[in-house]
């Protein structure tokens, strides 16, 4: 863990005492016994419905298996980092629009932000999936899952912009206007660059949510790692090892993530709350 990363404990809590430390410990080594004797018996029923045989788990002996998976990953890398993009710039003017001295956009901003929040990003891909087309508008699926995925994390991103900026000490406002600066070029030119400093970390992290959402490309039938994992499930019947391998790649890419947003917090001196 980086040395500049705040843990959740350390922000709410003071440091554990030795009985506090001891009863931890215990309490560690009770849950990793029962989840290793979970994760044994889960193992086993596998075992017991002949899971575990070699011809659901031999197609990943296979060349050709990992280039269709590869592809899949570079469709749902696709999505994550353009939707990504269009998240941030929409958060962005949420933020504006809400930090804005407009009290009916400000308020405005605030609904839309807190409705994009509270909506599921399934509900807004059935939305364009369904509804979208009856209006007569016509997409790819590409756009019918990258929208409404952008759409979603948009509000998320709205509110972490929102606390960069609070972050940002008041002095540097009133620095910024007592020089006759416009409150526009305050923001711009002073609040905006630090703030962006303050969430660069927690942006990077909030991709991981991104990522993970692209798996609800099966609605659109969009060639990503979830839907090519599913046609190779359906094509091999091989339902717990296609499944297994794809969580196992999903693992992996959001954890490289978090890693990059601590690295990131460490070269910037932004702290980050996990």
């Amino acid at each position: 863990m980086a040395a500049n990363a705040t843990t959740m404990r350390d922000a709410l809590y003071e440091a554990p005492g030795p009985k506090t430390r001891r009863k931890m410990l215990l309490g560690t080594v009770v849950s990793l016994a029962a989840v290793v004797a979970f994760l044994a018996w889960v193992v086993y029923r596998f075992w017991v419905k002949g899971q575990l045989s070699y011809r659901y788990w031999e197609l990943f002996s296979w060349r050709s298996t990992w280039i269709y998976l590869g592809r899949g990953l570079l469709g749902t890398f696709e999505v994550a980092l353009t939707a990504g993009a269009i998240a941030i710039v929409l958060g962005l003017a949420l933020m504006l629009g809400r930090t804005s001295a407009s009290k009916p956009l400000q308020a405005a901003c605030a609904v839309l932000t807190n409705f994009l929040r509270g909506v599921p990003s399934l509900l807004f891909i059935y939305g364009f999936f369904f509804v979208v087309p009856t209006l007569g508008v016509k997409m790819r699926s590409f756009w019918m899952l990258i929208i409404p995925i952008a759409l979603a994390a948009s509000g998320v991103l709205a509110e972490v912009f929102r606390a960069g900026v609070n972050a940002v000490p008041r002095g540097q406002t009133e620095a910024g206007l007592s020089i006759g600066l416009s409150p526009w070029k305050v923001k711009t030119k002073i609040v905006l660059p630090q703030a962006i400093r303050f969430v660069v970390p927690s942006l990077i992290s909030q991709l991981v949510v991104v990522v993970k959402d692209t798996a609800l490309a099966y609605v659109v039938t969009f060639p990503d790692l979830m839907q090519n994992a599913q046609v190779l499930r359906t094509n091999y019947d091989a339902l717990v090892s296609t499944y297994l391998v794809v969580a196992v790649i999903y693992i992996l890419i959001n954890y490289l993530i978090n890693k990059a947003a601590v690295y990131v917090s460490r070269r910037t001196g932004a702290k980050i709350i996990r």
